[in-house]
Protein backbone atom coordinates (compact mmCIF):
# COMPACT_ATOMS: atom_id res chain seq x y z
CA UNK A 1 0.00 0.00 0.00
CA UNK A 2 0.96 3.62 -0.50
CA UNK A 3 -0.76 6.74 0.80
CA UNK A 4 -3.00 4.43 2.90
CA UNK A 5 -4.82 3.26 -0.23
CA UNK A 6 -5.35 -0.39 -1.12
CA UNK A 7 -5.03 -0.96 -4.86
CA UNK A 8 -7.13 -3.84 -6.19
CA UNK A 9 -6.70 -4.89 -9.83
CA UNK A 10 -9.25 -7.01 -11.75
CA UNK A 11 -7.45 -8.53 -14.73
CA UNK A 12 -9.14 -8.82 -18.14
CA UNK A 13 -12.85 -8.73 -17.29
CA UNK A 14 -13.52 -8.76 -21.04
CA UNK A 15 -11.91 -12.21 -21.41
CA UNK A 16 -11.95 -13.89 -17.98
CA UNK A 17 -15.26 -13.16 -16.30
CA UNK A 18 -17.50 -15.91 -17.64
CA UNK A 19 -18.61 -17.61 -14.44
CA UNK A 20 -19.42 -14.74 -12.10
CA UNK A 21 -15.88 -14.52 -10.74
CA UNK A 22 -16.08 -10.73 -10.83
CA UNK A 23 -17.85 -11.23 -7.52
CA UNK A 24 -14.44 -11.95 -6.01
CA UNK A 25 -13.19 -8.42 -6.59
CA UNK A 26 -16.46 -7.03 -5.19
CA UNK A 27 -15.99 -9.06 -2.01
CA UNK A 28 -12.37 -7.97 -1.55
CA UNK A 29 -13.32 -4.35 -2.14
CA UNK A 30 -16.28 -4.48 0.27
CA UNK A 31 -14.41 -6.25 3.06
CA UNK A 32 -11.58 -3.74 2.81
CA UNK A 33 -13.99 -0.81 2.99
CA UNK A 34 -15.74 -2.37 6.00
CA UNK A 35 -12.38 -2.09 7.78
CA UNK A 36 -12.15 1.60 6.94
CA UNK A 37 -9.62 1.18 4.13
CA UNK A 38 -9.55 3.49 1.14
CA UNK A 39 -9.77 1.23 -1.92
CA UNK A 40 -8.78 2.08 -5.46
CA UNK A 41 -10.17 -0.55 -7.84
CA UNK A 42 -8.88 -0.82 -11.39
CA UNK A 43 -10.51 -3.04 -14.02
CA UNK A 44 -7.87 -3.71 -16.69
CA UNK A 45 -9.12 -4.81 -20.09
CA UNK A 46 -7.05 -7.02 -22.34
CA UNK A 47 -6.00 -4.10 -24.56
CA UNK A 48 -4.58 -2.20 -21.58
CA UNK A 49 -1.24 -2.62 -19.78
CA UNK A 50 -1.18 -4.36 -16.40
CA UNK A 51 -0.18 -1.85 -13.72
CA UNK A 52 2.72 -2.95 -11.55
CA UNK A 53 1.80 -0.98 -8.43
CA UNK A 54 -1.29 -2.95 -7.35
CA UNK A 55 -1.59 -4.68 -3.98
CA UNK A 56 -4.07 -7.46 -4.87
CA UNK A 57 -4.66 -8.85 -8.38
CA UNK A 58 -7.65 -11.06 -9.20
CA UNK A 59 -8.14 -13.24 -12.29
CA UNK A 60 -11.31 -15.15 -13.15
CA UNK A 61 -12.36 -18.05 -15.33
CA UNK A 62 -13.18 -18.09 -19.01
CA UNK A 63 -13.65 -20.19 -22.10
CA UNK A 64 -10.75 -21.86 -23.92
CA UNK A 65 -10.06 -19.28 -26.63
CA UNK A 66 -10.24 -16.23 -24.32
CA UNK A 67 -7.94 -18.12 -21.95
CA UNK A 68 -5.34 -18.50 -24.71
CA UNK A 69 -5.65 -14.83 -25.68
CA UNK A 70 -5.30 -13.79 -22.03
CA UNK A 71 -2.19 -15.92 -21.57
CA UNK A 72 -0.59 -14.51 -24.71
CA UNK A 73 -1.25 -10.93 -23.67
CA UNK A 74 -0.14 -11.43 -20.07
CA UNK A 75 3.12 -13.02 -21.22
CA UNK A 76 3.74 -10.21 -23.68
CA UNK A 77 2.83 -7.52 -21.14
CA UNK A 78 4.98 -8.74 -18.25
CA UNK A 79 3.30 -6.43 -15.76
CA UNK A 80 1.91 -9.16 -13.52
CA UNK A 81 5.37 -10.71 -13.17
CA UNK A 82 6.78 -7.36 -12.13
CA UNK A 83 3.92 -6.80 -9.68
CA UNK A 84 4.55 -10.17 -8.01
CA UNK A 85 8.23 -9.25 -7.86
CA UNK A 86 7.15 -6.11 -6.00
CA UNK A 87 5.30 -8.25 -3.43
CA UNK A 88 1.75 -8.12 -4.84
CA UNK A 89 -0.82 -10.79 -3.94
CA UNK A 90 -2.55 -12.72 -6.75
CA UNK A 91 -5.76 -14.76 -6.53
CA UNK A 92 -6.87 -16.72 -9.59
CA UNK A 93 -9.78 -18.98 -10.53
CA UNK A 94 -10.09 -21.83 -13.07
CA UNK A 95 -8.72 -20.57 -16.41
CA UNK A 96 -6.81 -17.90 -14.50
CA UNK A 97 -5.38 -20.59 -12.22
CA UNK A 98 -4.12 -22.56 -15.21
CA UNK A 99 -2.60 -19.43 -16.78
CA UNK A 100 -0.50 -18.82 -13.68
CA UNK A 101 1.11 -22.25 -14.02
CA UNK A 102 3.89 -23.36 -16.35
CA UNK A 103 1.59 -24.53 -19.14
CA UNK A 104 -1.93 -25.67 -20.04
CA UNK A 105 -3.72 -27.11 -23.07
CA UNK A 106 -5.28 -24.39 -25.20
CA UNK A 107 -8.33 -24.39 -27.47
CA UNK A 108 -6.19 -25.66 -30.36
CA UNK A 109 -5.19 -28.75 -28.40
CA UNK A 110 -1.64 -27.43 -28.03
CA UNK A 111 0.50 -26.83 -24.97
CA UNK A 112 0.30 -23.14 -24.14
CA UNK A 113 2.98 -21.52 -21.95
CA UNK A 114 1.70 -20.00 -18.76
CA UNK A 115 3.27 -17.33 -16.58
CA UNK A 116 5.14 -19.69 -14.25
CA UNK A 117 3.95 -17.87 -11.13
CA UNK A 118 2.67 -21.15 -9.68
CA UNK A 119 4.55 -24.45 -9.89
CA UNK A 120 1.70 -26.31 -11.61
CA UNK A 121 1.05 -27.86 -15.02
CA UNK A 122 -2.47 -28.34 -16.41
CA UNK A 123 -3.63 -30.89 -18.96
CA UNK A 124 -7.06 -31.81 -20.29
CA UNK A 125 -8.86 -34.59 -18.48
CA UNK A 126 -10.12 -37.60 -20.40
CA UNK A 127 -13.04 -38.47 -18.17
CA UNK A 128 -16.30 -36.72 -17.37
CA UNK A 129 -16.27 -32.98 -16.82
CA UNK A 130 -15.89 -31.94 -13.18
CA UNK A 131 -19.11 -30.13 -12.30
CA UNK A 132 -20.79 -29.59 -8.95
CA UNK A 133 -20.46 -28.35 -5.41
CA UNK A 134 -17.19 -29.00 -3.61
CA UNK A 135 -16.33 -29.11 0.07
CA UNK A 136 -12.75 -29.33 1.27
CA UNK A 137 -10.42 -28.72 4.19
CA UNK A 138 -8.10 -25.78 3.63
CA UNK A 139 -4.37 -26.35 4.05
CA UNK A 140 -3.69 -26.14 7.82
CA UNK A 141 -0.85 -23.70 7.18
CA UNK A 142 -3.46 -21.08 6.27
CA UNK A 143 -5.60 -21.56 9.39
CA UNK A 144 -8.93 -21.17 7.59
CA UNK A 145 -12.31 -22.95 7.84
CA UNK A 146 -13.49 -25.47 5.20
CA UNK A 147 -13.56 -24.42 1.56
CA UNK A 148 -16.87 -24.39 -0.31
CA UNK A 149 -17.23 -23.73 -4.01
CA UNK A 150 -18.60 -24.85 -7.37
CA UNK A 151 -16.35 -26.50 -9.92
CA UNK A 152 -16.92 -26.59 -13.68
CA UNK A 153 -13.82 -27.68 -15.57
CA UNK A 154 -12.24 -30.36 -17.73
CA UNK A 155 -8.72 -29.57 -16.60
CA UNK A 156 -6.36 -31.70 -14.54
CA UNK A 157 -3.71 -29.72 -12.68
CA UNK A 158 -0.55 -31.34 -11.31
CA UNK A 159 1.36 -29.59 -8.54
CA UNK A 160 5.14 -29.31 -8.56
CA UNK A 161 7.34 -29.29 -5.45
CA UNK A 162 7.17 -25.51 -5.01
CA UNK A 163 3.34 -25.47 -4.87
CA UNK A 164 1.19 -26.45 -1.92
CA UNK A 165 -2.43 -27.60 -2.30
CA UNK A 166 -4.95 -24.98 -1.23
CA UNK A 167 -7.29 -27.65 0.14
CA UNK A 168 -8.03 -31.37 0.39
CA UNK A 169 -11.52 -32.16 -0.88
CA UNK A 170 -14.10 -34.16 1.04
CA UNK A 171 -16.57 -34.01 -1.86
CA UNK A 172 -15.77 -33.09 -5.45
CA UNK A 173 -12.80 -33.42 -7.78
CA UNK A 174 -10.62 -30.39 -7.14
CA UNK A 175 -7.47 -30.54 -9.26
CA UNK A 176 -8.74 -33.69 -10.96
CA UNK A 177 -5.59 -35.71 -10.28
CA UNK A 178 -7.32 -38.26 -8.04
CA UNK A 179 -5.26 -37.31 -4.98
CA UNK A 180 -7.99 -35.09 -3.50
CA UNK A 181 -6.04 -31.86 -3.79
CA UNK A 182 -7.74 -28.59 -4.78
CA UNK A 183 -5.99 -25.48 -5.96
CA UNK A 184 -2.44 -24.41 -5.19
CA UNK A 185 -0.55 -21.59 -3.53
CA UNK A 186 2.86 -20.25 -2.66
CA UNK A 187 3.76 -17.27 -0.53
CA UNK A 188 1.87 -14.64 -2.55
CA UNK A 189 0.05 -16.42 -5.42
CA UNK A 190 -3.13 -18.48 -5.07
CA UNK A 191 -5.13 -20.56 -7.53
CA UNK A 192 -8.35 -22.57 -7.32
CA UNK A 193 -10.93 -24.19 -9.57
CA UNK A 194 -13.73 -22.95 -7.29
CA UNK A 195 -16.40 -20.57 -8.54
CA UNK A 196 -19.31 -19.38 -6.46
CA UNK A 197 -17.93 -16.70 -6.48
CA UNK A 198 -15.48 -18.41 -4.17
CA UNK A 199 -14.68 -15.37 -2.01
CA UNK A 200 -18.37 -14.78 -1.28
CA UNK A 201 -18.58 -18.37 -0.06
CA UNK A 202 -15.25 -18.10 1.76
CA UNK A 203 -14.78 -14.54 3.04
CA UNK A 204 -11.93 -15.69 5.26
CA UNK A 205 -9.86 -16.21 2.12
CA UNK A 206 -10.60 -12.64 1.07
CA UNK A 207 -9.45 -11.51 4.51
CA UNK A 208 -6.28 -13.57 4.13
CA UNK A 209 -5.50 -11.70 0.91
CA UNK A 210 -6.06 -8.41 2.71
CA UNK A 211 -3.81 -9.40 5.61
CA UNK A 212 -1.04 -10.43 3.25
CA UNK A 213 -1.34 -7.21 1.28
CA UNK A 214 -1.39 -5.10 4.44
CA UNK A 215 1.29 -7.23 6.15
CA UNK A 216 -0.79 -7.63 9.31
CA UNK A 217 -1.75 -10.66 11.39
CA UNK A 218 -5.35 -9.67 12.08
CA UNK A 219 -8.16 -7.43 10.82
CA UNK A 220 -10.95 -5.70 12.74
CA UNK A 221 -14.09 -7.88 12.95
CA UNK A 222 -16.95 -7.34 10.53
CA UNK A 223 -20.53 -8.53 10.18
CA UNK A 224 -20.34 -11.97 8.55
CA UNK A 225 -23.94 -13.11 9.05
CA UNK A 226 -24.79 -12.98 5.34
CA UNK A 227 -21.63 -14.83 4.36
CA UNK A 228 -22.12 -17.48 7.02
CA UNK A 229 -25.72 -18.07 5.93
CA UNK A 230 -24.51 -18.61 2.36
CA UNK A 231 -21.69 -20.88 3.54
CA UNK A 232 -24.02 -23.00 5.63
CA UNK A 233 -26.47 -23.37 2.74
CA UNK A 234 -23.81 -24.43 0.23
CA UNK A 235 -21.99 -26.76 2.64
CA UNK A 236 -25.28 -28.48 3.38
CA UNK A 237 -25.99 -28.75 -0.36
CA UNK A 238 -22.59 -30.34 -0.99
CA UNK A 239 -23.08 -32.85 1.80
CA UNK A 240 -26.55 -33.75 0.57
CA UNK A 241 -25.31 -34.24 -2.99
CA UNK A 242 -22.53 -36.53 -1.77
Amino acid sequence: MSDNQLRVVWIYPDLLSTYGDQGNVLVVERRARQRGLDVARLDVRSDQPIPTSGDIYLIGGGEDRPQRLAAERLRRDGGLHRAVGNGAIVFSVCAGYQILGHEFINDLGQREPGLGLLDVVSVRGEGARCVGDVLGDVNPQLGLPPLTGFENHQGVTHLGPAARPLAQVRFGNGNGTGDGTEGAFNETVFGTYMHGPVLARNPQIADLLLKLALDVNALPPTDDRWYEALRSERIAAAQQAA
